[in-house]
């Protein structure tokens, strides 16, 4: 039914941008919060890094558009797997890159402190730009091999799915 994968679709979409949005409040909070010796310009490019982030995000997505586009364009349907992959590994690729002179410009090269209440007690954790690069390495490479371990186990391209509609072939009770 048309009706429901635009439903479906929309509600998804709804759904991630709720996310991002939450994320990118939580991030500013704790940004907020944060202590920063210098000057207000540099309390305010280190306030405005996860948004920062997002920006280079978008120039990064429009980069690994065009590439898809125009320079790896998907011919033949078999060619939709492969797009999809290098589509993947371009913007992760390219955001790991961008993410270094934002952090090293954005935020105080000696650190900041961050306060968290731990076990009841507060504590102050001494945050530096690798730190903040490394974390938005973790995200973004955890992420690209999610996608990439997803499609191994979903796409019919492989032998996990190909195994399981072979099962099929006998019926529902032995895939069950």
């Amino acid at each position: 039914n048309v009706g429901d994968n635009v439903g479906d679709v929309a509600g998804m979409g709804s759904d991630l941008f709720g996310s991002f949005a939450e994320a990118s409040c939580a991030a500013l909070v704790i940004g907020a919060s944060s202590t920063l010796a210098g000057s207000e310009d540099a309390d305010w490019r280190a306030l405005m890094f996860p948004l920062m982030i997002s920006a280079a995000g978008i120039i990064v997505c429009m980069i690994t558009s065009f590439v898809a586009t125009n320079l790896s364009p998907v011919r033949r349907e078999e060619d939709v797997e492969k797009v999809l992959k290098v589509q993947i590994a371009v913007s992760t690729v390219l955001m790991s890159i961008a993410i270094i002179p934002i952090a090293f410009w954005a935020l105080p090269s000696d650190g900041f402190k961050v306060a968290t209440v731990a076990g009841g007690g507060k504590l102050e954790l001494d945050v530096k730009p690798f730190y903040a690069v490394a974390t938005v390495w973790a995200g973004l490479w955890a992420g690209a091999i999610i996608g990439f371990v997803t499609e191994f186990y979903t796409s019919h391209s492989y032998t996990p799915t190909r195994e399981v509609a072979q099962s099929c072939e006998t019926g529902a009770a032995t895939n069950i």
